[in-house]
């Protein structure tokens, strides 16, 4: 579907919105009104089914099964994780894949502790993305390492802010592994969003929004949306921009409140 109404460059996540709904219903949904499509874990998901859906535009899915980079001991199961994930992007047409530090537990905590000393831990996770990059850059698609806040979501997450997010993209230097914004958590965990967005605009490929407090859609809380909004275009940003929040209430007026704020 394409029309007038249509964002091409906002998506909205399946896992979040529509949750009372079968998966493929939520996915149709949201291409009904106009947005792409991202969600969580593959795993779990009808591949198959959602390959042989016409139309619907894939923006990015969480491209690991597992594994640890932090830890010498779990880098081969993560980059197992991340090969299986990059067939399933080349079968969606997906062109870019999140990426986080490790596994996660139902509570969304990491599995694996992180290696004991400091330098292994940075050195194992230079490797282990670099690594991810080659993978990616070979399959044609482009990671997005996702900062997480501890303070509410992520207790024990390596990579709470956007600082130490970047160091990573940076300090592999490769154009397949490059910064995932998200919005909720950088403010939960440190704020001054905009400052951060100016600071590090040049690395992001892919901006992922909720408000503060609730994780709710924009216009729910305190974040300035349409402040945020001029910001990321001030800084040259055109990539796609994806509403990862749990509607107040109706998913569609979430949804246009989303599209509101950053059209």
């Amino acid at each position: 579907m394409t029309e007038a109404g249509d964002a091409p460059n906002l998506s909205v996540c399946a896992d979040t919105v529509f949750v009372e709904l079968p998966f493929l219903d939520r996915v149709r949904a949201i291409h009904d009104a106009g947005f792409a499509v991202e969600f969580w874990q593959w795993l779990d998901k009808p591949i198959d089914a959602m390959a042989a859906l016409q139309g619907v535009r894939w923006t990015s899915f969480v491209g690991w099964v597992g594994g640890s980079a932090l830890h010498p001991d779990g880098v081969g199961h993560f980059l197992d994780g991340v090969r299986r994930s990059l067939e399933v992007a080349n079968r969606l047409g997906c062109p870019r894949l999140i990426l986080v530090t490790g596994e996660l537990d139902e509570r969304a905590r990491p599995v694996h502790p992180p290696a004991a000393h400091p330098i292994t831990r940075w050195a194992t996770a230079c490797r282990a993305f670099s690594e991810v990059a080659e993978l990616a850059s070979q399959a044609g698609v482009t990671y997005c390492l996702e900062n997480l806040n501890t303070k509410l979501d992520h207790p024990g997450y390596e990579l709470p802010t956007v600082e130490d997010t970047a160091a990573i993209v940076d300090a592999v230097g490769s154009p397949n592994l490059r910064l995932l914004l998200d919005v909720y958590h950088a403010q939960v965990q440190e704020g001054n969003v905009i400052a951060l967005i100016e600071r590090y605009g040049d690395r992001i490929d892919l901006v992922q929004v909720a408000d503060v407090p609730g994780r709710h859609e924009p216009g729910t809380g305190e974040l300035n949306y349409p402040r945020i909004a001029a910001a990321l275009r001030d800084a040259g940003y055109r990539g796609p921009i994806g509403l990862e929040a749990f509607p107040s209430g109706d998913p569609h007026l979430a949804m246009e409140r989303f599209r509101d704020a950053f059209t």
